[in-house]
């Protein structure tokens, strides 16, 4: 039996749970380079569904190869369509494993938005992965 299952990869990432840690992760590729809003926003979409599945109280996002060009994100959509869905699947602390030296990293998680989670920004994914399992 196996700790890690892929249930999403396409050109943009992959989707990995890994049920005994409780958590869920997107890993975005270098391809989201070519990455739009409206893919994005159903990317978003798609990733949420899987939370709602599966209802992992962690959530780690790998943005290290992350390319899409920051006029495509919409927050305000990612608000109102998004953040609501993982708060009703239980969705407990959220955390970007970013870039190394990337605005953010390092400071206190806190919450954004309308989440009723914590967010937090990592240089390392065992930092990540660390916080998420406190």
């Amino acid at each position: 039996m196996t700790d890690v299952r892929v249930l999403h990869e396409d050109r943009w990432g992959s989707v990995i749970d890994y049920p005994s840690r409780d958590v869920i992760e997107i890993r975005w590729y270098d391809s989201t380079a070519g990455l739009d809003r409206r893919s994005f926003n159903d990317w978003l979409s798609m990733f949420a569904g899987h939370e709602e599945s599966v209802r992992r109280r962690g959530i780690l996002v790998d943005s290290t190869s992350f390319r899409m060009a920051a006029r495509e994100f919409d927050p305000e959509w990612r608000d109102t369509n998004i953040i609501p869905r993982y708060n009703s699947a239980g969705v407990r602390r959220f955390a970007f494993h970013m870039p190394e030296g990337m605005p953010g990293v390092g400071t206190e998680p806190s919450h954004e938005g309308p989440a009723e989670f914590p967010t937090g920004y990592f240089a390392t994914r065992e930092a990540a992965l660390a916080w998420l399992g406190s």
